[in-house]
């Protein structure tokens, strides 16, 4: 244990979650007069917007990982405890967690978000999702072992079935793994299973609404089409899902489509704690926060990234979007109202600052948006690709990532095709 923190008398501060809105408090925290414990289930930190390039084989698990102890062994008054949070007693200040009880002054919930399958269990148990490293070996496990097992069958519908990936949400995850698996069939399945005819595998894109990337201006939505269609998605629109029972997806219009693999992306909710109050929940079940990130009917409880529902701003009357730059925004303002609030001094309101939107389709086929500015094609995809770098947590993963994307774009293949856990099916 760090003996300037053991040793240290200030306010306790207790983090839950090493997402980016925690990962990027506790750097903003550095040497303030205040004492950190961050709590997290696991011991790193996910890059998320890659893990469809792990789950399609592109990247290995440990490039968008990133050890939550090398970022807090640099700080004297912040620790880490590996432990899973059960339970907050907000009238004793206490954190319940499987390897005991912590303490607190201030509590700051980051627990970020889970997949939202709108209560239908029967999608939840046989669907996919993509909201963790181990759900993208799983993925990448089932689409591999579904390309074996076609291998094997010589009945021309079973074929059809195993070799039809359904993705399900038209957001930025739908669209890139939806391109990913395009990819897949362009230059994977010709080359490693020659025996298998590529034009049987069939990629699906569902989205409940008019258009993809409903968070960005139609022109990239259209782009995004154009470039999926050019890969051989086939894009459904104002078609919802109506049910999966592991073979066959239905749809809201009658349609079926006979599938062992539904990728469900179409929505995200907050992962709320047991001990805080449910009246402090909102639409998401995202906790009510003002704009100071206190939760509604508490002094010293925050909520920030996507876990916070700030009402109250006009220009995003339902809640800040659930992305990475909102939660690294008020992770840094709230570091600031820490240090005001401990030395009695006024509070800084929040206000996001949109620096833009994207999204990639495949090779040279991306969406780009920012300060007015949209492009698309070539120079989108090299944007895309220089920011994601620069936002990976870690040189070393950056080099890793980089060298990964040039093998793959020299050899057309997606570098890391193997079964290291087999996927077993529910």
């Amino acid at each position: 244990m760090n003996t300037d923190y053991k040793n240290m008398q200030a306010p306790h501060l207790i983090i839950i979650g090493g997402g980016f809105a925690g990962i990027e408090l506790v750097k903003q925290l550095k040497n303030k007069p205040v004492k950190v414990t961050l709590l997290d289930k696991n011991n790193y930190h996910t890059f998320q917007p890659l893990l469809y390039q792990v789950a399609s084989g592109g990247l290995g698990p440990d490039a968008i990982a990133y050890p939550l102890r090398k970022i807090i062994s640099k700080l004297s008054n912040i620790a880490f405890r590996m432990a899973e949070v059960l339970t907050v007693d907000t009238n004793k200040k206490c954190v319940s967690t499987n390897i005991g009880e912590f303490n607190f002054d201030y509590l700051c919930i980051a627990t970020g978000s889970q997949t939202n399958f709108f209560g239908n269990a029967e999608l939840e148990k046989y669907s996919m999702q993509l909201k963790s490293i181990t759900d993208a070996l799983d993925l990448r496990s089932d689409i591999l072992q579904e390309f074996e097992k076609a291998l094997s069958e010589s009945d021309t519908s079973n074929i059809t079935r195993i070799l039809n990936f359904v993705v399900v949400g038209g957001g930025p995850t739908g669209v890139e793994t939806a391109g990913a698996l395009a990819e897949m069939k362009k230059n994977v399945l010709p080359a490693d299973y020659t025996e298998l005819d590529a034009s049987k595998m069939n990629v699906y894109l569902i989205e409940s609404a008019s258009r993809l990337l409903a968070s960005m201006s139609e022109a990239s939505s259209t782009g995004a089409a154009k470039f999926l269609n050019e890969l051989g998605v086939q894009i459904k629109l104002n078609i919802a899902v109506v049910s999966y029972n592991g073979n066959t997806i239905t749809l809201n219009n009658g349609e079926t489509i006979e599938t062992d693999t539904v990728i469900w992306s179409a929505g995200v909710k907050g992962k709320s704690i047991d001990g805080i109050s449910i009246d402090a929940l909102g639409k998401g079940n995202r906790y009510k926060v003002n704009a100071h990130n206190q939760i509604e009917g508490y002094k010293n409880i925050f909520a920030i990234g996507d876990i916070a529902l700030m009402n109250g701003d006009e220009k995003y009357p339902n809640g800040h979007p659930m992305v990475a730059p909102v939660a690294v925004q008020q992770a840094q303002l709230f570091a600031k109202n820490l240090t005001h609030l401990i030395s009695n001094k006024p509070l800084q309101s929040f206000h996001y600052f949109d620096k833009g939107s994207m999204a990639t389709v495949g090779r040279h086929k991306a969406v780009f948006e920012s300060f007015g500015i949209k492009m698309q094609g070539y120079i989108a995809w090299l944007g895309w690709m220089f920011l994601h770098l620069m936002l990976l947590v870690g040189y070393r993963n950056r080099l890793i990532v980089f060298i990964n994307w040039m093998w793959n774009y020299i050899s057309y293949q997606r570098a890391i095709r193997i079964i290291t856990r087999p996927f077993v099916r529910k």
